[in-house]
């Protein structure tokens, strides 16, 4: 049976062997449970898809520990993204960023239009962010089969997966089922960006975040 460790020095060294060595841990977040791997390691990526049963045209998010590694990914936020991040995250807040030629990821989605992108979040729990400090930044996806409710518990992430996982790391319940709101640039809409996903933040709290201060949200 695989591993569930509480997260603590050892378990983090542990999660961060496993990643850099193309396997799988579950995390917890602070919306659901998530499966996560190393974002550059194809066929790790391929294991996360596999075990979920995932549709390969669901992108994967990529975590981060802090805004400032966004740059050392290759990843830019368009406007108004840029500014929303600032006041969502960390937080349920999922904005798409555009991946640049300097971009390795192996998570990245093209458009129609040939532009790359990116899904990405930064967690807003103690714990996650003890996690991505230690593995670095993870590719990752929730933790259940796909079309199943989102793991809310280890316990119920253990029972989607079993021993597919090499390392679940235990953090106690998350705050509900509900998944983070995803976001994306669109300027021809009327205030510049298409929600793709309604999550734990509102739409209308986002649309209502870009218009404060007379749309001070811009660049």
């Amino acid at each position: 049976m695989s591993a569930v460790e509480t997260v603590n020095e050892d378990s983090l060294a542990e999660a961060k062997r496993i990643i850099s060595a193309g396997g799988l841990i579950v995390i917890p977040t602070d919306t659901v449970y998530g499966v996560a791997c190393d974002p550059r390691n194809a066929a790790a990526i391929a294991r996360i898809y596999e075990v979920k049963q995932r549709p390969r045209f669901k992108a994967l998010q990529v975590l981060l520990a802090d805004i400032d590694q966004l740059d050392g990914l290759g990843l830019d936020l368009p406007v108004p993204l840029n500014r929303l991040a600032a006041r969502f995250l960390p937080g349920a807040f999922s904005p798409i960023a555009v991946a640049r030629d300097d971009c390795n990821l192996a998570t990245v989605s093209a458009t129609a239009d040939g532009t790359r992108t990116q899904g990405i979040r930064i967690p807003n729990s103690a714990v996650s962010l003890r996690i991505l400090s230690a593995t670095g930044p993870l590719a990752a996806s929730s933790a259940n089969r796909s079309g199943d409710q989102s793991a809310q518990t280890i316990d119920e992430a253990c029972n989607a997966f079993g021993d597919a996982i090499d390392l679940y790391l235990d953090g106690g319940p998350t705050q509900g089922h509900v998944a983070s709101t995803v976001v994306a640039a669109n300027p021809l809409s009327r205030d510049g960006i298409e929600i793709l996903r309604e999550g734990v933040i509102p739409q209308s709290v986002i649309r209502k975040a870009i218009h404060l201060n007379g749309g001070g949200l811009g660049e």
